[in-house]
């Protein structure tokens, strides 16, 4: 079954509403974005998270040393790579810590399969961009790499039966697509999971 992640959440309510609709892995982003949280408020949010919801870190390019300082203080389960993190970077950062590695690859820019093959990490996500963009991308595009992935990209209720379907994903990632007027929407987020789960 399909597995869903609800990225992005950055209030106390928005962790009422994940822990509502249950769905696998919650979010939250440490780059620099509208969603960004730090650590301490990363933190009290976790705090309130259900048990049985893994908490993702979303990172772009940070020092390795802050996503260590974040795991080591028990705030995520999950780290997730958005920038030009390589292959050095990543086998450093696996040396270091034994939390599952997602990279995430942007369909809107050129790259090599080959290259993406040798990065040592157990997920890749497949994204239009920089993440939070709200649009999808021809799916038919996604290399094959041999390893599971999560895809993301304007995925919301509207379109995520057609994406599980289609795409056969390990996960799906949402974001701007459970929200209205940039906040998370309680209703949305319980669509969109209801959708996954009947999948």
């Amino acid at each position: 079954m399909t597995k869903i992640k609800i990225c992005g959440l950055t209030r106390q309510q928005d962790i009422d509403f994940v822990n509502e609709a249950g769905p696998d892995y919650a979010g939250f982003v440490f780059a620099e974005s509208r969603r960004q949280v730090d650590a301490d408020q990363a933190s009290v949010l976790r705090k309130r998270l259900a048990g049985g919801i893994q908490a993702v870190g979303v990172f772009v390019n940070a020092p390795g040393e802050q996503i260590l300082d974040i795991c080591q203080r028990g705030i995520i389960d999950w780290v997730q790579l958005h920038g030009n993190e390589d292959h050095a970077y990543i086998t450093e950062l696996r040396r270091n810590t034994d939390k599952p590695l997602i990279k995430a690859v942007s369909m809107s820019r050129p790259f090599d399969p080959g290259e993406l093959k040798m990065l040592d990490v157990d997920y890749f996500l497949f994204d239009q961009g920089g993440g939070g963009s709200g649009r999808t991308f021809d799916w038919s595009r996604i290399p094959q790499l041999g390893k599971p992935f999560f895809l993301a990209g304007g995925l919301g209720p509207d379109n995520l039966t057609q994406a599980v379907r289609r795409v056969r994903p390990f996960a799906v990632d949402l974001s701007s697509g459970v929200e209205t007027d940039g906040v998370k929407d309680r209703e949305k987020i319980l669509e969109a999971v209801r959708s996954v789960r009947n999948e």
